[in-house]
């Protein structure tokens, strides 16, 4: 199968390095596997980043066991030193060039994403009514980010709980997403202090 014949190719966001096809519970499963610019260790675990002419085109979060690799180009610097500067300071604001691919209704959402402000959360609901949506296609949205954290799809919650994150809703992407919100309520603690 040339997953470049397929919607999921897009999501690959030119990091596609290579595909193979896997036999998984009796059905054929496609697994996309990424050439990462950067790997870096952060408080969530490692971090995989792609870049493409600059741009960052997709961010993973990776096994524990999986090899740190340095950036060697400016690009890649400066995507390490932001990620670091956010992990220290909740109130840093990310200034990297992006390069998201997605459909149209994709583009929409990932973009009001990045206006919701650090420290605060909408609903799926809340941030579908300014999009003149519907919450489960926000939400798949969501789940389609490719460049988490970033991008904050973390701070999309459910009407009452914290919601999924990455296309989960338990286990470690959602002690991740916990983590995040509570890392950027510490931005509200350090303003009243």
């Amino acid at each position: 199968m040339d997953v470049t014949d397929g919607p999921d190719y897009r999501y690959a966001n030119q990091c596609l390095a290579a595909s193979r096809e896997a036999q998984v519970n009796g059905g054929l499963m496609s697994q996309i596997v990424y050439d990462y610019s950067i790997v870096l260790d952060s408080p969530l675990g490692r971090l995989g980043v792609c870049l493409r002419a600059g741009h960052v085109t997709r961010l993973n979060y990776l096994p524990k066991n999986w090899r740190l690799q340095p950036p060697v180009t400016r690009q890649g610097r400066t995507v390490t030193e932001q990620m670091e500067a956010y992990f220290a300071d909740p109130c840093f604001r990310f200034k990297l060039p992006l390069a998201m691919h997605g459909t149209p209704f994709q583009l929409r959402v990932w973009q009001a994403l990045q206006s919701i402000p650090h420290g605060t959360t909408v609903t799926y609901g809340q941030l579908a009514a300014r999009l003149d949506s519907g919450a489960r296609a926000v939400g798949n949205a969501c789940r389609r980010n490719p460049i988490a954290i970033i991008v904050p799809c973390h701070r999309v919650t459910g009407a009452h709980g914290f919601g999924g994150y990455v296309g989960e809703t338990g286990g470690p992407p959602l002690v991740r997403k916990q983590w995040l919100l509570r890392h950027e309520s510490r931005q509200r603690d350090l303003k009243t202090a």
